[in-house]
């Protein structure tokens, strides 16, 4: 397992009916929900370290901080990129950003820790 900081990957996703606050029931807006901007940097902490794990290894969320600043509406595309700032043992910290168009609407940090995933579904 090589993790290093530094490490990071930008997902992407288009503003659907089935990502606004309405459809997730966040909110009672066709905007995009928070909770799919959140689960887009998740994703993208998830990607940013999964060709570095072990086989058998795999990781999962444990917190996630972040703001969400700006409305996207249906049709928007959002980037969301997540940055590994520290490796500790099993522990990883990373700083998150969504973007439309370039600019910011969501922010924060997100932990994740390493897994095995054959135990982590036994348990």
């Amino acid at each position: 397992m090589m993790l290093k900081e530094g490490l990071s990957h930008t997902s992407v996703l288009t503003v659907t009916e089935a990502y606004t606050a309405q459809a997730l029931g966040s909110g009672d807006l066709p905007v995009l929900g928070t909770p799919a901007m959140l689960a887009l940097m998740e994703n993208a902490a998830m990607l940013a370290v999964a060709n570095e794990l072990d086989e058998g290894q795999t990781t999962v969320g444990g917190y996630l901080g972040a703001s969400h600043v700006k409305p996207s509406k249906l049709g928007a595309t959002v980037e969301a990129t997540a940055t590994l700032t520290k490796v500790d043992r099993r522990k990883l910290s990373f700083h998150v950003v969504a973007k439309e168009n370039g600019e910011v609407i969501g922010e924060g940090e997100h932990l994740r820790f390493i897994v095995d995933r054959q135990r982590f579904m036994q348990g």
